[in-house]
């Protein structure tokens, strides 16, 4: 295959996250955003060691595994969901697929894998989202929600979303129209020049409540409070807690806090998971598939075993979900997160939950491991997205704790992770996967580890 040429071919598979096997007659391409099945043009925009990458250009037969009618109006444009066309269990199949195959590939031993556990809702599910302000053309009109497919410029503007509900997108219909009549600019990423650049949504799936951040630079002053009346307003299903103004003069593409204003009432909201009440602030890490967190959570606890009498370190704790609902049988739960204010969160949480066996603290992993005088008996794993520094990794294995339970949101991560830490004296017993994230490719993994000698 060459650069720069086009080619027809069936996608035979897709790998995770979104990468679809090609078959043409001239060998096999990646292509993101297929699924198996669809029969595409592609062009070719990369050959490297014998290997091609190529672009989506056009559909040209959908795949046997795909719906008449597709869910979301604006899936195909917008970048948010690939798998919207596709029916729940065949979305499930595919994930599950993905895992087990990248798993088996890294376990050394025999494993259990129980396959995929799937969300209790499948539409309307995320309780939180950071829409984009952009154009969905050049110099075209003022656009609010997702990235187009493919593109790191152009909005689209998502009002007909499925993934959220109504009050979402009555929130991101006015703030747009609001915006419009006022003519402020977007803020523009490569000449650094105008104002809006994100707007945060928040909403507790059990308590209904709702928390509107704009995020904007500072580069001229916008009327937020004939916004927020506005906001205030609405006729939505939930109750609007707080409306705020989030100041961002980061170079970055991405929602940075350089101070937070309160336009109305406060800056969080609360949300229930397994019993348990939850203080959630604009910016700290929360599930975005409440109900499916729940299924999540008392996966991982089933996976710690009894735990009546020990101590367990909860790292990368985020607001400390994890940490409180092992609270209340554990001895003691020790967290540790990089965000403080997520940090000052859990600590609030875990007070509101009359839990005193809690300790949180701040700080990189791999820095503050070395600074508990605590030994914990079992470990709780949830990283970030790219996984666990090689570093930190090596601290924690040298707690030597019988039983560790790792929660990844990236297989990928976890299986590099997983060769570690089985040359390292750990043996995987058990796997699942969680779907969090319907119509997406992405899917949570939950891995029991045992030490060998035990």
């Amino acid at each position: 295959m060459k650069k720069g040429t086009i080619y027809e071919g069936t996608v035979k598979k897709v790998k995770f996250p979104n990468h679809g096997m090609v078959e043409t007659e001239e060998g096999t391409a990646v292509v993101k955003n297929t699924i198996p099945g669809q029969k595409i043009r592609f062009a070719v925009t990369k050959v490297r060691k014998g290997k091609a990458e190529g672009r989506l250009l056009e559909i040209l037969e959908p795949s046997p595994l795909e719906q008449a009618e597709e869910v979301c109006p604006h899936f195909g444009v917008c970048g948010g969901c690939v798998y919207q066309s596709l029916p729940y269990e065949e979305q499930l199949k595919i994930k599950c697929g993905q895992v087990k195959e990248m798993l088996d590939q890294a376990v050394k031993a025999p494993y259990a894998f129980e396959g995929i556990k799937p969300s209790p809702i499948t539409h309307e599910y995320r309780n939180k989202m950071e829409f984009s302000f952009g154009d969905e053309v050049k110099d075209g009109p003022l656009a609010l929600g997702m990235h187009k497919r493919g593109s790191f410029h152009d909005i689209v503007t998502v009002d007909q979303c499925r993934i959220v509900d109504q009050d979402f997108r009555s929130i991101l219909t006015f703030t747009l129209q609001y915006f419009r009549e006022k003519q402020i600019p977007f803020y523009k990423k490569l000449s650094h020049t105008g104002s809006l650049r994100h707007l945060l949504v928040r909403k507790g799936k059990k308590t209904g409540e709702i928390l509107v951040d704009l995020v904007a630079s500072s580069q001229q002053p916008l009327p937020l409070e004939e916004w927020a009346e506005g906001l205030c307003k609405l006729p939505l299903s939930g109750t609007l807690t707080g409306v705020l103004h989030t100041v961002n003069d980061s170079l970055a593409d991405a929602v940075v806090n350089q101070g937070t204003t309160c336009l109305y009432g406060r800056d969080y909201i609360f949300e229930e998971l397994l019993g348990l009440r939850f203080k959630i602030t604009p910016f700290s890490f929360f599930q975005t598939n409440s109900l499916g967190a729940e299924v999540l959570y008392e996966t991982a606890r089933s996976y710690i075993g009894d735990i009546h009498q020990k101590e367990i370190f909860d790292l990368y704790s985020g607001t400390g979900t994890i940490a409180q609902i092992l609270a209340p049988v554990a001895k003691k739960v020790v967290g540790v997160e990089i965000v403080e204010e997520a940090v000052e969160a859990a600590r609030e949480n875990a007070a509101l939950n009359h839990l005193d066996n809690c300790e949180f603290l701040a700080g990189d992993v791999l820095k503050v491991i070395d600074e508990i005088t605590d030994k914990p008996d079992v470990i709780v794993l949830d990283p970030p997205r790219d996984g666990i520094h090689p570093k930190a990794l090596d601290k924690i294995i040298r707690f030597q704790v019988n039983r560790m339970v790792y929660i990844s949101c990236k297989p990928t991560s976890l299986v590099r992770d997983l060769e570690v830490l089985q040359q390292r004296g750990y043996q995987v017993e058990r796997a699942c996967c969680c779907d969090l994230f319907c119509a997406t490719p992405h899917v949570e993994t939950v891995v029991r580890l045992q030490r060998k000698h035990t």
